[in-house]
């Protein structure tokens, strides 16, 4: 049975306006060069051609039906980029740093992470992990519960929102996970911090702080990655990447293995303005939208200046962006309500606003005093 109104999988597909949307959670974030080339395909054989990159290193395939999903599920789990099963799936959501070398700890941190989420508890939909074992910390801001990083002082598990982590050994993790995976089911919260703000302590010691992580803007122009504008890829994107190995990342773009040819879908600038902008799919890609957003986020990104975010969001929801923006855009009723310094479901300070006035609206919050 199709349900509606949670976090999608591959094994539980969501209906949407164009079709069922399936998320996929490849394995360390990563895909094989086979796997990019399958997925080019399957997107345009049983969907409509779309590949979202999401901001938990997923992938979404859209535009999928009902009738093709057998033939669907059967192709990706000739890929490796199926679960046993729906609740394996969910407990997989795994954020893995894509900036990991050959001689870390990552791979083998992820196959033990992985390992332990087969026997943990049922954990509410949105709880996450994040393995920043890499050379440079880069996951401080991703979303996730729990969180393996590096510290001047080794390997700590740190819940979400604690400034501090508890010292492990590889060896210790699965017991000490465990641990705190069914001290947290008994919280009965939806995340991490959320039960810190409840008062709820984890039952582990801090011992020491994560490594300073470099700024956002840095680590982009740093790591040589590949951005499509909202994280809009599509087949014929992948298939320019054909014969790449491709590492996922929360920022909604890849990197590859060696640097791949010039291609037509591809952003190498992580300042192009485009990037600015987190848009969802918007009317009719998405029934609960009752707007376009991303050909209006186009025309509105030259205003975003660099360092500044706007957020166009088909409804309250806010699927494409979590974080307040310094401007949102959140359709309602076929027009606009702004709100400034907020999330797509905030208090707006303007509404009602009619798609031909929305340049002159959010140009006028993002221009510099006079």
């Amino acid at each position: 049975m199709i349900r509606k109104g949670w976090c999608p999988g591959a094994l539980r597909p969501m209906p949407a306006g164009d079709g069922l949307l399936l998320r996929l959670r490849p394995r360390g974030s990563m895909l094989s060069a086979d796997q990019v080339a399958g997925l080019a395909e399957l997107a345009a054989r049983y969907g409509n051609g779309a590949i979202d990159l999401g901001s938990r290193a997923s992938l979404q395939l859209r535009g999928v039906t009902t009738a093709a999903l057998p033939d669907l599920h059967q192709a990706l789990a000739d890929l490796a980029l199926l679960d046993s099963d729906p609740a394996a799936e969910a407990r997989r959501n795994i954020i893995t740093t894509p900036l990991w070398q050959a001689y870390d700890a990552t791979a083998d941190l992820t196959t033990v992470l992985e390992d332990c989420l087969q026997h943990a508890p049922e954990l509410p939909p949105k709880f996450g992990f994040a393995l920043d074992t890499g050379g440079v910390a880069c996951l401080q801001l991703a979303s996730a519960d729990l969180r393996i990083e590096q510290s001047s002082a080794g390997l700590i598990l740190r819940p979400d929102g604690c400034p501090m982590g508890q010292i492990f050994q590889p060896r210790d993790l699965p017991g000490l996970l465990g641990m705190l995976l069914h001290w947290f089911v008994k919280t009965n919260c939806p995340r991490m911090a959320v039960a810190l703000r409840n008062g709820h302590a984890p039952p582990l010691r801090h011992d020491a702080p994560p490594r300073p992580q470099p700024a956002i803007a840095d680590l982009l122009q740093a790591s040589g990655l590949l951005f499509v504008p909202f994280g809009a890829a599509s087949s014929q994107a992948f298939r320019e990447l054909a014969g790449h190995d491709l590492r996922l990342t929360p920022w909604r773009a890849v990197r590859a293995d060696r640097p791949p040819p010039i291609t037509r879908h591809w952003l190498r600038n992580p300042d192009d303005a485009r990037l600015r902008v987190d848009a969802c799919p918007g009317a009719p890609h998405c029934s609960a939208a009752s707007v376009t957003t991303r050909d209006l986020a186009l025309q509105l990104a030259p205003l975003v200046p660099p360092g500044r975010r706007l957020h166009l969001s088909g409804c309250a929801k806010g699927c494409a962006r979590a974080t307040p923006a310094d401007v949102t855009l959140t359709g309602r009723d076929g027009r606009f309500d702004l709100i400034l310094q907020g999330r797509a479901g905030d208090a707006p300070a303007q509404t009602g606003l009619a798609p031909h006035t929305l340049a002159a609206a959010t140009g006028g919050h993002f221009a510099p005093p006079v």
